[in-house]
């Protein structure tokens, strides 16, 4: 360690950093469960649900806190059903009717929808750009979204092209183009100034490093899967496994009900918004 530097910290760009950034635990040791809460998040998932299936749990909580949430949905699930022969506006009209349902229970301020291809979403310029205009017009501390290196799910399962992209095309909006005021130049002439996130949760994690208790809000995140009635076709077999998921993601914090993510810290100051305990989890 060079002389004078403080224990954990490491020269970035020419200053020093402390390393703040979560890493999985080290195995037989217990987490404790992730306390830090930002004072505005932004969720950005690919289709209609897939906030409800991911981190519904952990913004009702934090909205519950104080926190303002708001969701963008990349495609309005126009692909998401089973008779060929469907008209996809008119099922995307529907499946946005649910996902606006399902928000209001949740507890976010506002639902957009991007309008991008269902089942060919692709991290190209024109989605970097609506997401950059999202996060500058919503300013969050945090953005929420898929995680983006997943390919295989570990266990069995293969993560969808689209939450795939989704994720990748959210991580390059929030940074570096959202902090970047020479980024899209025309945002910043229709008023869109640049922002910075500070913190990015990644969401169906295969390597977690924090856990945040959802036990007081299971239940909500259950009662919005169930808006999204076009998707279930078994609501009480999709309740029962929901709770069963959150109950095995709870264990590593000893809690009830739990959801997982893989915290990346992007700027690391201390005083990014409410958060408990006196220091950056």
């Amino acid at each position: 360690m060079r002389e004078g530097r403080a224990r954990g910290t490491q020269r970035v760009r020419g200053r020093d950093r402390r390393a703040v950034t979560p890493t999985p635990p080290p195995a037989g040791e217990r987490p404790a469960a992730h306390e830090w809460r930002p004072a505005r998040f932004l969720v950005v998932a690919a289709h209609p649900d897939d906030a409800e299936f991911g981190p519904a749990g952990t913004a009702a909580a934090w909205i519950d806190a104080g926190s303002i949430g708001r969701l963008v949905c990349c495609t309005s699930g126009d692909q998401g059903g089973e008779d060929p022969a469907a008209d996809p506006l008119v099922l995307a009209a529907t499946r946005e009717a649910e996902q606006r349902e399902a928000a209001a229970v949740v507890g976010y301020d506002e639902v957009a929808f991007l309008h991008q291809p269902d089942g060919a979403l692709a991290n190209e310029l024109p989605l970097r750009e609506l997401l950059v205009r999202e996060i500058r017009r919503f300013r969050p501390d945090a953005v929420l979204t898929h995680d983006p290196e997943v390919l295989f799910y570990a266990g069995a399962g293969v993560n969808h092209a689209d939450h795939r992209a989704a994720g990748i095309a959210a991580v390059d909006a929030v940074f570096p183009a959202a902090r970047n005021p020479m980024a899209f130049p025309g945002l910043a002439r229709a008023g869109y100034a640049a922002h910075a996130v500070r913190r990015l949760y990644l969401f169906w994690p295969n390597a977690p490093t924090a856990w945040v208790d959802i036990g007081a809000t299971l239940d909500r995140k259950v009662a919005a899967l169930r808006c999204h009635v076009s998707q279930i076709a078994d609501p009480a077999g999709l309740e029962a496994r929901i709770r069963a998921w959150a109950a095995e993601e709870g264990q590593p914090i000893a809690a009830a009900a739990a959801e997982a993510f893989r915290v990346i810290v992007i700027d690391d100051d201390p005083a990014e918004g409410p958060h408990e305990g006196g220091a950056v989890q």
